[in-house]
């Protein structure tokens, strides 16, 4: 499923460093602007303990879990819409991922340079901010340019578009993102054929110090971030990417008493992938026992013979009905045999809306 979240930020405040934690793919980091210049992709595991719980009831020769794509962008300055460090090269990239994950330096350490040569969190994401709502004004004002000739006739998909650029235009010109605003089903649809910066869905990332791992409520900068993602109705979370980085390299045993040490449960790698995850509206179901237990990617709100189709064209295209049971299920009664004698095991039909940690056995003729 070729869905991306982009990460984006300001040069230097560890866009890179947490990009190399969560793929460790190795992307070039450098203590300058545009160390990063070409996007960097790399494909990153969805962490999520029902799978090893499945195993255990059902154990399989394999288990696979399921994965998403992350995307490292260029630092953005501010300018970077009229062209400034090569601004449109950088908001190109982003125009192509389906959700941003803004990363905001929340950290203070006189060897490493901020662009603006000082940490504002605030001042840094409005830079950001600013950058998107212009080019999302200029490509409004342009679209709108072309469409309004013809929706003065009875081009009615002309009309339709015309109003909803006139709908978006007033918001950009406040210095607000699309992403604010209420559309209707029919409105949103000519919304996403816009590509639009700031109607792509949001994740704010607070790069903390390893100090504040434990308790980042209490850093100032973490807080500011946080009452601001609270206003735009956005998510944010708390790590510190230096930390990551480590903490990706070490091993099982090792990883967990540094952790301990830390006073954190999990790496926060493992928050930001599921939030991230959900912010591209993806969910989980499961297949279980035999050769493998795996889990699979489906976008919400998928029907069983589109969820069929993400394992093989053909199980959609032959689809009979989805045997199904809860992870919930599964989990409560501890086994197959329990969960059937519970009544808690359906037979869903085409109509049928997955849900996730669904685990489903497809039935299907071609």
């Amino acid at each position: 499923m070729a869905l991306t979240a982009g990460i984006v930020g300001l040069p230097n405040v560890g866009k890179s460093t947490l990009f190399n934690a969560i793929t460790k793919a190795g992307a070039e980091m450098a203590n300058y602007p545009f160390a990063t210049i070409e996007p960097n992709v790399g494909i990153v595991e969805v962490p999520d303990s029902r799978l090893a719980r499945i195993q255990e009831i059902e154990p399989a020769d394999k288990v696979i879990p399921t994965t998403f794509e992350f995307t490292d962008i260029a630092g953005i300055v501010k300018g970077a819409s009229k062209g400034e460090g090569l601004g449109n090269k950088f908001l190109e990239n982003i125009r192509q991922v389906n959700a941003i994950v803004h990363v905001v330096r929340a950290f203070d350490d006189d060897e490493i340079i901020h662009v603006n040569g000082q940490v504002d969190p605030l001042d840094d994401i409005e830079t950001i901010n600013t950058e998107l709502v212009l080019a999302d004004l200029e490509a409004v004002e342009k679209r709108y340019a072309k469409v309004a000739r013809a929706a003065k006739g009875a081009d009615k998909q002309a009309k339709a578009e015309a109003a909803v650029l006139e709908k978006i235009k007033p918001v950009l010109e406040a210095g607000q993102s699309v992403r604010t605003i209420d559309f209707s089903d029919d409105e949103w649809a000519i919304v996403k054929g816009l590509f639009l910066l700031t109607a792509k869905p949001i994740l704010y990332v607070a790069n903390i110090a390893e100090d504040d791992m434990a308790a980042p409520e209490q850093s100032p900068y973490y807080q500011a971030i946080k009452d601001f993602a609270d206003k735009e109705n956005a998510d944010v979370i708390a790590l510190s990417a230096n930390a990551e980085e480590e903490i990706a390299q070490l091993e099982d045993d090792e990883k967990a008493d540094y952790l301990e040490l830390a006073g954190v449960a999990e790496p926060g790698l493992n928050k930001l992938i599921r939030t991230a995850y959900h912010l591209l509206d993806l969910r989980t179901f499961f297949t279980a026992g035999g050769k493998e237990t795996r889990a699979w990617t489906f976008k919400a709100g998928a029907k069983a013979p589109q969820a069929a189709g993400v394992i093989h064209s053909d199980f959609e295209r032959g689809f009979i009905r989805a045997e199904t049971m809860a992870f919930a299920d599964l989990d409560e009664y501890g086994s197959v045999k329990a969960v059937k004698e519970a009544g808690k095991l359906r037979s869903e039909g085409k109509d049928y809306d997955v849900q996730d940690g669904d685990i489903i056995e497809f039935r299907f003729n071609v």
